[in-house]
């Protein structure tokens, strides 16, 4: 959920290209578990074009055919994990201050440096 409307943004559009967002207190409410569920293939998609992109790139016998086809791709990819980026970072603790984590007990805050 996010911190500041109490929504949380689905990693899929309606048909009109619009934002889905979803509202419930459960976390764990079906709608919420199969939005998880589709982020995870998005994400998993994602690492595997990468993963296709650069052999593909290094080829000089590909063709522009094949490039667009792959930026295409990449374009559709890069969308949606930054749509999983901005939903996952809405649902984020925010921390007034005084109220995140301890920096001066941390490594490399001021309480251990010399």
């Amino acid at each position: 959920m996010s911190a500041t409307t109490g929504l949380r943004l689905l990693p899929w559009t309606d048909p009109e290209g619009k934002p889905c967002y979803l509202s419930s207190d459960d976390g764990n409410s079906p709608l919420n578990q199969r939005a998880d569920a589709v982020e995870a293939v998005q994400v998993s998609m994602g690492t595997k074009l990468l993963q296709h992109a650069r052999p593909l790139l290094d080829d000089p016998k590909a063709d522009a055919r094949e490039l667009r086809f792959l930026a295409d791709r990449l374009y559709e990819a890069l969308r949606d994990v930054l749509r999983v980026a901005e939903s996952r970072g809405a649902r984020l603790p925010s921390y007034d201050e005084g109220d995140g984590p301890d920096v001066s007990t941390s490594p490399g805050g001021a309480a251990g440096s010399s």
